[in-house]
């Protein structure tokens, strides 16, 4: 990546990384109804991760194969947050009432 956008698109998607291994990691030791938040907030992360991602190829800032290798992790990541998520709202009791996803 150009160093101008090593500093300015680069580091957006650095520090998104960052807070998606964040949230990952504190989803894991937190009770039911904070993973349900924190999850939904890495798949929150995660999304953003693919537009930058795919505006820096568009860009021509990345090459294709490493465009290709950090999309198809994070696609795998998402399926495997998104699974989690759900089955922990399939268990978690919903409050007041209706159940929120």
């Amino acid at each position: 990546m150009p160093r101008d956008e090593r500093f300015g698109l680069g580091k957006h998607i650095d520090e998104l990384f960052l807070a998606t291994l964040e949230d990952m990691r504190g989803a894991t030791y937190s009770a039911a109804q904070q993973k349900i938040t924190k999850l939904g907030n890495v798949l929150q992360h995660l999304d953003l991760l693919r537009f930058f991602l795919q505006l820096a190829w568009e860009c021509k800032l990345i090459e294709q194969k490493h465009y290709i290798l950090l999309a198809t992790g994070i696609e795998s990541t998402g399926r495997m947050v998104g699974g989690w998520r759900k089955g922990l709202l399939a268990k978690t009791p919903p409050k007041g009432g209706e159940r929120k996803e």
